[in-house]
């Protein structure tokens, strides 16, 4: 391996370097994107039983103490809950953002790495191959052994490219879709807590506290 990479190039660095980046970044994302992470099956199961009872201080407890992106989002509602429609619809909307921010975080890197590293390949095919018509041009072919390391330089160059960008590009749409999906679970699960929610701190009588949210008005936790 380590003759192929010597083979490769200089190219053959930053290819590298692209390849240890993408690993590094599955792996984290395979850690973080998950139900016991995301959402924990135990607090949803607790904050729906508190929301029945009306214990809304014992569910703003337990989200204070369980660090998930769902716990921070029915804190951000509990807290907000006195506000005016529009102003709890954006303070909720804020939290739900920067924790669909986490959800998503470095895909990015891995979306410039799907795309750069095809390029790198080829620009390592680019001076492989230059390389080769600079010794033609001074020495002609009598020798083929001559050219054999500019065409080498070029093809392992061009297959590094491929061998990283296509594990990272599948890596970036799982990852995509894995938290497109948890977005929406979470989504579902707000909705209904602050449906109960809403029911829960209204006034005896059946009047509906001023400025409370429906759940038609409800934010979406991708920020949309």
């Amino acid at each position: 391996m380590l003759d192929y990479l010597i083979s490769g190039g200089p190219i053959m660095i930053p290819i590298v370097l692209c390849s240890i980046i993408a690993l590094a970044i599955i792996v984290e994302r395979l850690f973080s994107l998950r139900d016991s992470k995301i959402i924990p099956a135990s607090f949803v199961g607790e904050a729906r039983r508190l929301v029945t009872s009306g214990k809304v201080d014992e569910l703003l407890d337990l989200s204070r103490r369980t660090h998930a992106p769902v716990a921070a989002v029915v804190e951000a509602a509990i807290v907000s809950q006195s506000l005016p429609g529009a102003s709890f619809k954006e303070a909720v909307e804020a939290v739900g953002k920067e924790q669909s921010e986490q959800l998503t975080r470095f895909l990015g890197v891995l979306a410039t790495i799907a795309s750069i590293a095809p390029l790198l390949g080829l620009l390592g095919t680019v001076t492989g191959m230059i390389r080769v018509f600079n010794i033609i041009s001074t020495k002609g072919v009598t020798n083929p052994s001559d050219l054999a390391g500019g065409i080498s330089e070029a093809l392992l160059t061009t297959a590094a490219g491929l061998v990283v960008a296509i594990p990272t590009l599948i890596a970036y749409n799982y990852f995509f879709k894995l938290t497109n999906r948890y977005i929406l679970r979470m989504e579902q699960i707000c909705l209904g807590l602050v449906s109960k929610l809403s029911r829960s701190v209204q006034p005896a009588g059946g009047a509906s506290r001023k400025g409370a949210v429906e759940i038609d008005d409800w934010i979406k936790i991708d920020g949309s």
